[in-house]
């Protein structure tokens, strides 16, 4: 008896001991099983929409690829309307909803920077720097991004107005493409003729982009280096009067103050007008057939010497909010480098940020595209160009309308002087908001 108690207790205690080797077993496994779940993370993604409807298609497909590279790190895909997009973001970070990381026009980082909802990218671009990769930036992208001693965003696309012209119009009137503002108004003026116009603009923010351009183009500006206003100045006055004079030529199609955007592309495509000022990607939107009528002009230069234009740095940034920065990271700097699909197949309407980019034959085997890129990409200034850096007014500024009201004001044929003061004062008002 006292044998078979013995031998009893002795496989009790076998069997306790494998009870709690299995359960330890176990528990390390389930352990495993839920640090091996946390190890996945979900980034959020909000994209504006840059294109035609082939461009989210597109961007979704990038998106996959990263996800499929990346098991670890898996990114959701939302495509975001550019109508109310401001309140679309404003309302996500006030209810603690914001995103991990999205695209965003020209002062969108440092607007929501201002609010301090941006993590700043400092360290993005230090390492960057490091790798040399950011030497694949085009030159001033980067440093645009600034804002109050951080950068706030990574470049992703350049947008900016060139001038288009008609080429049969010209060949017609045996006449070449102007180079200086001179030569503009002059063809203007040779072009007006048998119902068609020299020129076509529009009243509402794409026409405001002619008053922008101009003013850029004669080296001036809205602002100082200090970022005072500075709407008076000498410069921007002769820049608005030569816009003026050429509506008082008769030269500027007559329903141009009245025109939106739509309306004053079609006027020009149907050969209402000889020149046009627009984004580079304007022609994607022209039949096919009837592309090589188009052309781009050189950049103008102006009557003291000056070229250039107006050019946004659209950018993608992180936000504050995140939960995931460093895997946020790994996306951004792998979206920036495999974006060329977002051209070559989503059609983006603006230009590459990155050189290497930029080199593709897409680019490079397409004149317009070159044109803009070698030419007027090195002398495209910001609205505020006389900032090293953008800052949050300017969005204001473009956006509140009182450009657009100065812009039709000169189509009307008003008076410079008054148009001008009339901005001003406004303006000042807003600065002071």
């Amino acid at each position: 008896m006292p044998e078979f108690v013995f031998v009893h207790s002795s496989l009790r205690r076998s069997s306790l001991r494998l009870l709690v080797r299995l359960l330890l077993a176990m528990g390390a496994s389930l352990l495993m099983l839920s640090v091996g779940a946390k190890a996945q993370v979900t980034i959020n993604f909000w994209d504006q929409i840059w294109g035609p409807p082939e461009y989210i298609d597109t961007a979704r497909k990038l998106v996959d690829v990263f996800n499929g590279e990346h098991p670890k790190i898996q990114v959701k895909y939302r495509s975001i309307p550019w109508s109310n997009w401001y309140q679309t973001y404003a309302t996500a970070i006030a209810s603690g909803t914001a995103p991990d990381i999205s695209t965003g026009a020209g002062y969108q980082a440092v607007q929501f920077a201002g609010m301090g909802a941006i993590r700043p990218m400092d360290d993005v671009v230090a390492e960057l720097k490091q790798s040399g990769d950011l030497a694949d930036f085009f030159p001033g992208s980067v440093d645009r991004l600034r804002f109050d001693g951080h950068y706030v965003a990574l470049p992703w696309n350049l947008d900016l107005r060139v001038w288009f012209y008609r080429k049969d119009l010209f060949a017609a009137a045996s006449l070449k493409p102007p180079t200086t503002w001179a030569e503009f108004r002059a063809a203007a003026k040779q072009l007006t003729k048998d119902g068609k116009f020299g020129v076509v603009g529009s009243g509402d923010t794409g026409g405001m982009h002619y008053v922008l351009s101009l003013i850029l183009n004669n080296g001036g500006g809205l602002f100082t280096e200090t970022r005072d206003l500075d709407v008076n100045g000498d410069r921007n006055r002769e820049a608005l009067a030569f816009y003026s004079d050429l509506v008082k030529d008769g030269s500027v199609h007559p329903a141009s103050a009245g025109y939106d955007s739509d309306q004053r592309r079609r006027a020009f495509l149907q050969g209402q007008a000889a020149m046009m000022l627009d984004g580079p990607g304007f022609l994607d939107t022209a039949p096919a057939d009837q592309r090589d009528k188009f052309g781009m002009l050189e950049p103008l230069t102006g009557p003291h010497g000056d070229k250039g234009t107006v050019l946004w740095v659209n950018n993608i940034m992180i936000y504050d909010q995140t939960k995931y920065p460093e895997e946020t990271k790994t996306f951004l700097k792998w979206w920036s480098q495999n974006q060329k699909p977002l051209w070559t197949e989503g059609h983006v309407r603006s230009l590459p940020a990155r050189l290497s980019i930029a080199k593709d034959p897409f680019f490079t085997q397409s004149e317009v595209r070159r044109i803009a890129i070698d030419d007027y990409v090195p002398v495209g200034k910001a609205t505020g160009n006389a900032s090293a850096s953008i800052f949050p007014k300017l969005n204001a500024v473009e956006g509140d309308g009182v450009l657009q009201s100065l812009t039709q004001e000169l189509l009307q044929g008003k008076d410079v002087g008054a148009a001008m003061a009339h901005a001003d004062d406004k303006l000042k008002a807003i600065m002071k908001e």
